[in-house]
């Protein structure tokens, strides 16, 4: 494969369409884009982004990762949290994220070196706007997953 990893620096609202795949509720987005650090994985095209906070305390954060459609289950997300791994190694102790308590997309987090740290209950209900379905789920515990980075 001929991909490449590129931070994104400006114009990062341009990406909203990608980032509502994986956060669909704007405002939410909004929160965390301008202070997240954005990457894109290009393979003849753009085939993923992410976006990755700053949460003190040697912690990031993957606030986002999404894929296009027709490069999911591709290897394409697994290959952007491995670059961010090594990116971020030596910068922060811990990288965390939080999901929705969807089996599939908890276990590509496990698969990619996660474990589950702790759950937020009632956070997609307390802060959506509408209620969000995944996969035939109704969400609504924030499930965080971390990974030590060394």
């Amino acid at each position: 494969m001929n991909s490449r990893i590129i931070p994104i620096t400006q114009r990062k609202k341009q990406y909203l369409d990608l980032l509502l795949l994986a956060d669909e509720q704007e405002s939410m987005i909004d929160r965390y884009l301008e202070r997240g650090e954005m990457f894109a994985l290009e393979d003849n095209g753009l085939k993923a982004i992410c976006v990755v906070t700053d949460e003190g305390n040697g912690i990031c954060e993957l606030k986002n990762i999404a894929v296009i459609p027709p490069a999911q289950r591709k290897g394409y997300g697994k290959r952007l949290i491995h670059y961010l791994m090594n990116y971020y190694s030596g910068k922060y102790t811990e990288m965390i994220v939080g999901t929705g308590d969807v089996p599939s997309t908890t276990e590509f987090y496990k698969s990619c070196g996660f474990a589950y740290s702790h759950r937020i209950v009632n956070f997609f209900t307390n802060n959506y706007d509408h209620p969000i379905i995944e996969e035939g789920i109704l969400l609504k515990d924030m499930i965080y997953l971390k990974r030590h980075l060394r």
